[in-house]
């Protein structure tokens, strides 16, 4: 359906110029931006301040080295590539599995060892990172994702984004990938985005391609249901954050790994403003209220003020 300006306004949605302008310009310091725009320099900031993030396996950084990468993914089973400046979900490979010579997919998709050299190569010519600059292709270990969550999603790991205002959370939604997405948790390529209840970690309501949907277009479960495990300890792990990187607007993106629990995925400093379609509610009454608290809270009290202030209930229900 078609709105108006007027209807977004008193919904309290913020488009992408207040978003630049108000609170990524004003609270978002540039010289800080290296240390979320490169998924290295934020994995190894989080490792000093003892934010679990998934395992290294190693990095290539020239041409040279691509040849190297036998023997670094030599013993493990599954793994994930991905560009160290890249953006929105692009360059990222994820292997599931290893037989014998050739790299599995979760689709399925049968690489072999050229293939992966090849995608490799393509992350340090600066195919997929920000501004088509050379990068750095990063190995890490494939995540033992919550089995808890293996019928709302398909062939890939949920994550889950929250906004970050000033250290406080102030709105959050899981990402489930689909066949449409490649079983990658990127809206833009087809993933549900489902908002999630910042007091309960309980699902809110779902959308595709900002459609609304009451279950998942492959496993056909539904997601009134959903509801994330640990959420006190992945709400604190956002908030520190904001600690972490000095920066005052701020998305996270966490998984929950089945044995390490809550586990930080990568951070930005330019958050997209999808989550609020997925919540069904603007970001603005929310910003407006954290911005007249006062500065110095611990994280512990600003997460309490934000699970208290912004609680939501369920909009899933079954379509008529």
């Amino acid at each position: 359906m078609w709105t108006t300006p007027a209807r977004l306004h008193a919904k309290g949605i913020i488009g992408m110029n207040r978003r630049n302008i108000r609170y990524i310009g004003r609270y978002n310091n540039r010289r800080l931006y290296p240390l979320v725009d490169d998924k290295l320099k934020t994995k190894l900031l989080a490792q000093d301040y003892g934010i679990t993030t998934p395992d290294l396996i190693g990095t290539v950084t020239t041409q040279f080295g691509v040849k190297h990468i036998r023997g670094m993914l030599a013993g493990h089973h599954g793994f994930v590539i991905k560009p160290a400046k890249g953006s929105g979900g692009k360059g990222i490979l994820v292997i599931e599995r290893v037989e014998g010579d050739r790299y599995i997919k979760p689709s399925g998709a049968r690489l072999s060892l050229e293939d992966v050299e090849r995608h490799v190569s393509n992350i340090l010519s600066g195919l997929y990172s920000l501004g088509g600059s050379p990068d750095v292709a990063l190995v890490e270990a494939l995540i033992n994702f919550d089995g808890s969550f293996a019928e709302y999603t398909y062939e890939g790991v949920p994550d889950i984004r929250v906004i970050v205002f000033k250290g406080y959370p102030v709105m959050a939604m899981m990402r489930l990938s689909t066949a449409a997405s490649d079983g990658k948790a990127n809206l833009h390529q087809g993933a549900v985005g489902v908002g999630i209840d910042i007091a309960s970690g309980t699902a809110i309501r779902g959308v595709q391609y900002d459609r609304t949907r009451h279950d998942h277009p492959d496993t056909g479960h539904e997601l009134a249901s959903l509801r994330i495990s640990d959420w006190e300890t992945l709400m604190l792990l956002a908030a520190g954050c904001y600690e972490m990187t000095g920066l005052g607007y701020l998305g996270t993106d966490m998984v929950l790994d089945r044995d390490r629990g809550p586990m930080l995925l990568e951070l930005n400093a330019r958050p997209g403003l999808a989550i609020q379609m997925a919540n069904g509610e603007g970001l603005r009454p929310r910003l407006d209220l954290i911005e007249r608290q006062p500065d110095g809270v611990p994280a512990e009290e600003r997460v309490a003020f934000s699970r208290r202030h912004f609680a939501r209930s369920s909009e899933l229900r079954e379509p008529a």
